[in-house]
């Protein structure tokens, strides 16, 4: 309705914009319209002002941008999720909320790449670059094709690569290993058998200095990788407006690797 006002308001500025040019060309011809010729221009500038404050804004453009690049990276997620839902988990991105508290705790004065698992669409990867993180440090692993075209696009620095994240450790070492300062993880880590969880923790608490944090989002009340030595796990609180509800787990190494507890 307001696009109608809009475009009603534009065709009457320029109906009166070719009355007052015909105003004026009768006034050089001799004729007084300087009345008529006045009240068609104070005419003129209300449907001008009264196009223009129905335009618009930038914020609200920037706004109906996200939204409409929000519902169609869920539509995304969903069809990836119908088309294989063990690989990707979750039928729709992080929300902006959890992604911001996922981001939070990457530290950024470690030295090294700050990789992501399972990026999907970017949502946590936009948290993490407005977080600071330049594109640069940003190794971004995914096994979809279409979400790794998307990614590139989005992010042009970022290194992306398509690939089985679970498989770290051959992806760092095709890359010469180079050292990393955190790992944040949006894999369904339970729809995998524990020892492949646990040898995914293990190659990332390998590649990273003790201490530097594995992040990962769970919607479930138990740790998803347990049993490994030396591994310690914090949580935050649950982020209540996501769908589900979701918490972040961050695990930390004191040695730097993690060996599975006899």
């Amino acid at each position: 309705m307001i696009d109608q006002a809009r475009q009603r308001a534009r065709e009457m500025h320029t109906r009166l914009t070719q009355e007052m040019q015909n105003l004026k060309q009768k006034r050089a011809e001799g004729v007084n319209a300087t009345r008529e010729l006045r009240i068609v221009e104070e005419l003129r500038a209300l449907a001008r002002r009264t196009e223009a404050e129905l335009r618009p804004s930038d914020t609200t453009r920037a706004k109906l941008r996200r939204v409409q690049s929000r519902v169609l990276d869920e539509a995304r997620f969903l069809r990836q999720w119908a088309e294989s839902p063990l690989k990707t988990g979750a039928v729709a991105p992080s929300g902006q909320e959890l992604s911001r508290l996922m981001a939070g705790y990457v530290e950024l004065d470690r030295p090294g790449v700050i990789v992501e698992l399972g990026p999907g669409t970017g949502a946590v990867t936009q948290a993490l670059v407005e977080r600071g993180v330049p594109q640069e440090r940003l190794l971004l692993i995914e096994y979809s094709s279409e979400f790794c075209t998307l990614l590139r696009e989005r992010f042009p620095q970022a290194t992306v690569v398509q690939g089985n994240a679970y498989a770290l450790g051959d992806v760092l070492d095709d890359l010469g290993n180079p050292p990393v300062a955190s790992v944040v993880s949006g894999l369904p880590l339970f729809t995998r058998p524990l020892p492949e969880r646990q040898a995914l923790m293990s190659a990332a608490m390998a590649a990273m200095s003790p201490g530097a944090p594995f992040i990962q989002f769970s919607y479930a009340l138990v740790p998803a990788v347990k049993g490994l030595v030396g591994i310690t796990w914090s949580t935050s609180r649950w982020v209540i407006a996501n769908l589900p509800p979701a918490r972040v787990w961050a695990y930390r190494s004191d040695e730097g690797v993690a060996a599975v507890a006899a």
